[in-house]
């Protein structure tokens, strides 16, 4: 696993990244559903070896999948009606589906989903063995997630730091008096969790047979307000009270003159070293069997990190910190059996830099950065090395379509000069040819950009803090010469 990238010889390959709320379908979002399943034959039929995901957690703040409130735990929305109809579980006349708009509307969707998943929980049996075993295999998360979400239920989404004393800091006869009372509430997270996973699993086994392997995505903070942070304080550093004494983000620059405060607790990684990392490591086989590639979001941090002190208006006050760099990776290597993308945007420092090179992982290069100042840009692929993860944009991007007609005169003439013009005069399929013929181990492009759509079908903007995470698919979308398309591009890569 942490092998120097120049020790092996790599496959050329590539895939697609599309999260599943993208996914078409008639129920408000995409799910685990029969799209999901023709979503992988279309990646099959179009030669492509990878689907890259967004995080499987609950969405958050912004319907962001980035801020949850558990990094074990799956979303809801993404469960399938379908299959909860050919278990018994729901009838077929009980699924009658409002007009969904064309985008993913989060509120509607929950106010047609939940109820319907909530009734298929009622007609589950608890007694299944399935059940009971995924419920013992998963008890080091699932038993705190679920009472953890009956609190906020129950508190009517109270913060955890405001709670009384007995549920806030988990004293035993608080927390058994809790659990006797809500019972009910903290089964049906149970349950939930089990057809989420259940579903999702059958997905990637489907994947599996057809040749496509899975890359999932894993924030390296997580929220303070989540069950991560409430059932393991000391992996924190929290105050008394349970509020932070550090947070994260990342300081001035040119971009934003306060810096960016994010307001994720910082890890107490002393604490930590004392058990050998244990909640990174769980955390780490967890995602390692539910991916067979996992990008870690923010890795530089694993090398040296901004810390902020709570309560601080803006970033301006923050300090690096080193982090816990290459002797963090050497403990794990025995346990995560996924393969790991290093996202070190923004880490262009020797220290990031010294541990992608000790760990072996394969960092990632943005094709839409590479035309702004020279030909030494470190994005442009004649500069890349071999084992790097190529993308035309991310999930954080605007489309390329979208970039390309924003871009500067310099930056355009820039492209003119050394992206080879594709047959259809594209400047969006021409990027994606560019970045297909570099020496990039593996080249992912966002599905809106082989659709070459403009910035309105854009995913995210960062620091916009509405109208994010929305664009879908439509079936139509999905088509034979579509897969033609992104196999000639990627022709090359992949298996014959």
């Amino acid at each position: 696993m942490l092998l120097k990238g120049n020790e092996v010889k790599y496959q050329k390959e590539s895939g697609v990244l599309l999260h599943i709320s993208s996914l078409p379908g008639a129920y408000g979002i995409g799910s685990l559903g029969r799209e999901a399943y023709r979503f992988v034959d279309f990646l099959k039929s179009s030669r492509q070896t990878y689907w890259q995901l967004l995080p499987l957690c609950p969405v958050g703040r912004g319907n962001s999948p980035y801020s949850s409130v558990s990094s074990f735990a799956g979303e809801l929305l993404l469960i399938d009606l379908e299959q909860l109809v050919n278990l018994g579980l729901l009838k077929p006349e009980d699924i009658v589906p409002p007009d969904f708009p064309k985008h993913t509307d989060y509120k509607a969707a929950r106010a047609f989903k939940l109820p319907l998943i909530k009734k298929a929980a009622e007609n589950f049996n608890i007694k299944s063995r399935d059940f009971k075993t995924f419920c013992r295999e998963n008890a080091y998360w699932l038993d705190d997630y679920a009472v953890f979400m009956a609190i906020k239920e129950a508190r009517r989404s109270k913060s955890f730091t405001e709670l009384e004393d007995g549920l806030k800091y988990r004293l035993p006869a608080a927390m058994e008096q809790f659990k006797n009372k809500h019972s009910e509430q903290i089964l049906f997270y149970k349950i939930t969790q089990y057809f989420f996973f259940s579903q999702y699993l059958k997905l990637k086994a489907y994947a599996s047979e057809n040749g496509i392997k899975i890359i999932g995505d894993i924030p390296f903070y997580v929220q303070l307000e989540s069950a991560d942070v409430w059932s393991n304080p000391d992996n924190f550093r929290l105050g008394r009270d349970m509020t932070p004494v550090m947070v994260a983000g990342v300081p001035p620059d040119v971009f934003s003159a306060d810096g960016q405060l994010w307001g994720n607790p910082i890890y107490d990684w002393e604490y930590q070293k004392t058990n050998n990392y244990e909640w990174w490591r769980r955390r780490l086989i967890h995602n390692s069997k539910l991916y067979d590639v996992i990008r870690i979001d923010h890795f530089r941090a694993f090398a040296d990190y901004y810390a902020i002190p709570y309560g601080a208006e803006n970033a301006k006050s923050g300090t690096w910190k080193k982090g816990v760099g290459i002797s963090f990776w050497n403990l794990m290597r025995d346990s995560v059996t996924a393969e790991i993308i290093a996202e070190d945007l923004g880490g262009d420092t020797p220290e990031v830099k010294k541990l992608i090179e000790d760990t072996g992982f394969p960092n990632m290069k943005v094709l839409q950065f590479a035309f702004n100042t020279d030909l030494n840009n470190p994005f442009l692929p004649k500069n890349y090395p071999k084992n790097c993860v190529c993308y035309t944009g991310t999930h954080d991007n605007d489309t390329t379509r979208g970039w390309y007609e924003k871009a500067s005169e310099k930056e355009k003439l820039m492209f003119s000069k050394l992206v080879p013009a594709d047959k259809s005069k594209s400047a969006v399929l021409s990027l994606i040819s560019y970045g297909m013929k570099s020496k990039a181990r593996i080249v992912i492009i966002p599905m809106q950009d082989y659709l070459q759509l403009d910035s309105a079908d854009r995913l995210n903007t960062p620091g916009v803090p509405s109208g994010n995470w929305e664009w879908r698919l439509s079936t139509e979308d999905i088509t034979d010469s579509l897969a033609s398309t992104v196999k000639k591009l990627s022709s090359g890569r992949n298996r014959a």
